[in-house]
């Protein structure tokens, strides 16, 4: 029954930091977001589709804490650039490859705490 992921949403503390990391950091945009009565942003990426991550600002964390989610993970190009992005900003990350010499797997967090996952074709550099 089930086609395709449609999108995440996090919580966000800090509503311009979040944004600069998704955005300017890691290449997704901001675009149309319905008129809730509540501050937040959808951000997209390159491509066309939906809105493929959610972002709701002003709202504390829910105690107890929802779910099990470990990570999203999204399919990226350009990992010396992101590599290089994240360095300059001391952002930290682990750089990962699948066993056989599969997909490079780079790992990092969010300025909200949540594990950001970045999938690179195998031909790429590290």
């Amino acid at each position: 029954m089930i086609r395709s992921m449609n999108h995440f949403t996090i919580l966000a503390e800090d509503a311009q930091r979040t944004v600069d990391f998704y955005c300017t950091l890691l290449g997704l945009h901001e675009g149309p977001r319905p008129p809730f009565d509540f501050p937040g942003a959808w951000l997209y990426a390159d491509g066309g589709g939906g809105a493929i991550l959610h972002i709701i600002y002003g709202r504390p964390l829910p105690e107890p804490r929802r779910g099990v989610i470990d990570h999203m993970a999204f399919t990226a190009t350009g990992l010396k650039a992101t590599q290089s992005r994240l360095e300059e900003r001391g952002l930290t990350y682990e750089l990962r490859r699948l066993p056989g010499g599969g997909t490079w797997q780079l790992f990092t967090f969010d300025p909200n705490g949540a594990c950001v996952e970045l999938d690179f074709d195998a031909s790429e550099a590290a």
